[in-house]
């Protein structure tokens, strides 16, 4: 008995250190990227690219290789096509770690290009419940909200991403295409 005890305050005082250890990382990174937000917000089109770029890889770190793995293989399968494979590698991210966002993301992402709109939206909504700035997320909604015919909701949200990237090209491109007209006043 003594040694099954031992062997339990032993794990017990490992989970703690791992607990103690793993929680100023992940506030740095939000410091990091409240910073990067910040610097986005104010930046030129040429400066914005490249800090959008940081965040994004920000995003993109789940501080565990082995999730790191499961994200680049999904984006590989992406990448390539293979809309199933890359939702199977997604569904495992997510199911793993469902704290991180960016595995809602780009399972939402398959979910858009199989033209999947409610299990999309679903997922969206559980990236910007963790990170409510994730103008990707808020720009796939967008996008998704074109495609079922709400350009006025559309443009609410490419706005809202104007207003944390506000160079953002794909979200300055859908506004020209929708129009000054939508979401006007009525008369």
């Amino acid at each position: 008995m003594p040694i099954k005890l031992s062997f339990l305050k032993c794990t017990v005082a490992s989970f703690l250190a791992i607990a103690v250890f793993a929680g100023p990382v992940w506030a740095v990174n939000e410091a990091k990227l409240d910073d990067l937000y910040m610097q986005l917000r104010d930046a030129e089109r040429d400066e914005a690219i490249r800090l959008a770029r940081e965040i994004e890889r920000e995003w993109s770190n789940s501080n565990s290789p082995a999730m790191n793995l499961l994200l680049k293989r999904g984006s590989d399968a992406m990448e390539a096509g293979d809309l199933e494979v890359a939702l199977n590698h997604f569904t495992a991210l997510t199911d793993h770690a469902p704290d991180f966002a960016e595995g809602w993301h780009r399972r939402a992402l398959v979910f858009v290009a199989m033209e999947m709109y409610g299990p999309a939206v679903a997922d969206l909504e559980r990236v910007l419940e963790a990170r409510p700035r994730h103008y990707e997320a808020i720009a796939t909604l967008g996008g998704i909200l074109i495609q079922i015919n709400k350009p006025e909701l559309a443009k609410e949200a490419f706005e809202d991403v104007l207003a944390i990237h506000p160079h953002h090209p794909d979200v300055t491109e859908a506004l020209d295409v929708i129009g000054p007209d939508v979401g006007g006043t009525a008369l």
